[in-house]
């Protein structure tokens, strides 16, 4: 069988991370944690996962700013990031993208079967 995918969750909602995380895992991802950007930008460097969820709105070094340094090390610049947030504003979303993120979610438009669903699409190449 071969390994399940990686999936890195920067995400600081505790509830909301624990509900995304028990989603992937049921779905046979392997999923890590981490709690605000400069964790999750130290995580990636270590991890190299195949994908990372990465939530804005966190303390310590937020999404745009961890986006920014995970788009500017080598052995991150090509892993695909998908932004799931609750800032929906058109200027959000245009930075996020400027800022070198694959996909952008605002989490109350989305289940999270959906956005497992636009997980399984990208790492299978669809």
């Amino acid at each position: 069988m071969p390994n399940p995918s990686t999936i890195l969750l920067i995400e600081d909602d505790k509830m909301l991370c624990d509900m995304y995380s028990a989603k992937f895992t049921r779905e046979g991802y392997e999923v890590h944690k981490a709690e605000n950007g400069s964790e999750g930008v130290k995580k990636a460097k270590e991890l190299k996962p195949d994908i990372i969820l990465l939530d804005i709105i966190m303390p310590k070094m937020d999404g745009f700013a961890a986006l920014k340094e995970l788009r500017k090390r080598d052995e991150t610049k090509e892993i695909p990031v998908i932004l799931l947030t609750n800032l929906g504003q058109e200027q959000d979303i245009k930075k996020g993208k400027e800022l070198g993120a694959d996909d952008y979610f605002i989490k109350a438009n989305h289940t999270p079967t959906e956005i497992v669903e636009k997980v399984k699409d990208m790492l299978s190449g669809s």
